[in-house]
């Protein structure tokens, strides 16, 4: 079965939120990058300061994991009430589109499920509730 996870959004307070939230709760962070790790897409050009705002960072809580990023700038900011979105993990990429597409009917996709760099199958869309969710399949090594 899917895990469902947290994901909250910042407008470049992501890495001081969750190294707060880090000397709450203890433990260590399997990941954190930045968007200058990220391929940058073609005709694409950040700031320094936006290439050193968060892409991902993820923090485990018990059985969940806290998840977190800046707000690309393709995206604008974020507003409260608008930044945050629901994370599911599917254990299968047949389960990722089910989920996806059973979810996101009426609703606005961000970003169409497709293969990314980092090794994962993933999506992003609002639902017709106004729910943000990300849907991820993580074919390699779990990103957490």
């Amino acid at each position: 079965m899917a895990a469902v996870n947290p994901y909250l959004m910042f407008n470049g307070t992501c890495e001081e939120a969750f190294l707060f939230y880090k000397s709450v709760f203890g433990g260590e962070f399997p990941y954190i990058g930045k968007y200058k790790d990220a391929p940058a897409e073609e005709g694409e050009v950040l700031s320094e300061e936006d290439l050193n705002k968060i892409m991902h960072v993820s923090l485990p809580i018990g059985n969940t994991i806290l998840m977190g990023s800046d707000s690309h700038p393709r995206y604008g900011d974020v507003s409260f009430g608008d930044n945050f979105s629901v994370s599911i993990n599917a254990e299968s990429r047949e389960e990722a589109d089910r989920i996806f597409n059973g979810l996101s009917a009426g609703g606005k996709v961000e970003m169409p499920l497709d293969d990314t760099f980092w090794g994962a199958y993933f999506g992003m869309f609002q639902d017709k509730f106004g729910i943000n969710w990300m849907v991820n399949f993580d074919k390699n090594e779990p990103m957490k």
